[in-house]
């Protein structure tokens, strides 16, 4: 599995927002288009999509922008990659559905036993934690240069 430039980005602008929750403060686009270096336009895309399914909010204005919608502890990855992805996607046709054979039976259950494994990992970390991992890493890179 990969993961796509546009559920990085995603994430990348929520790992933004939510270093920035406690001060309750939007941030406007080009500010973290600008830290995470995402292109301003694709990202405008990326939060309507996090606005709708209710990830984050918008505030109009001069002070205006986006923030999260709720605390970063209480938002998961699998409900971010829901909302950008979709998480049970196919990637048979619909319409041409291979014929049902014990050989198609154990590949269906393998890849079942994959994305439930793949899901249960991303139901675990929340952008709280991926805050906290992102701040440890950090400090391991600034005590190797010192």
């Amino acid at each position: 599995m990969e993961l796509s430039c546009k559920s990085e980005y995603g994430i990348l602008a929520l790992l933004e927002l939510a270093t920035h929750y406690q001060s309750g403060e939007p941030l406007q686009i080009r500010t973290i288009a600008a830290q995470q270096n995402i292109p301003d336009r694709y990202l405008e895309q990326l939060l309507a999509t996090l606005r709708r399914g209710g990830i984050v909010k918008s505030q109009r204005g001069s002070k205006g922008g986006y923030i999260l919608s709720r605390e970063p502890w209480k938002i998961t990855l699998f409900e971010v990659m829901g909302c950008l992805e979709g998480l049970d996607v196919r990637t048979c046709d619909q319409d041409v559905q291979p014929k049902t054979t014990v050989d198609n039976g154990v590949i269906e259950d393998i890849w079942l036993e994959a994305r439930q494994a793949a899901n249960a990992v991303l139901q675990k970390y929340t952008l709280q934690d991926l805050r906290e991992k992102r701040d440890a890493r950090r400090q391991l890179d600034i005590m190797y240069y010192i």
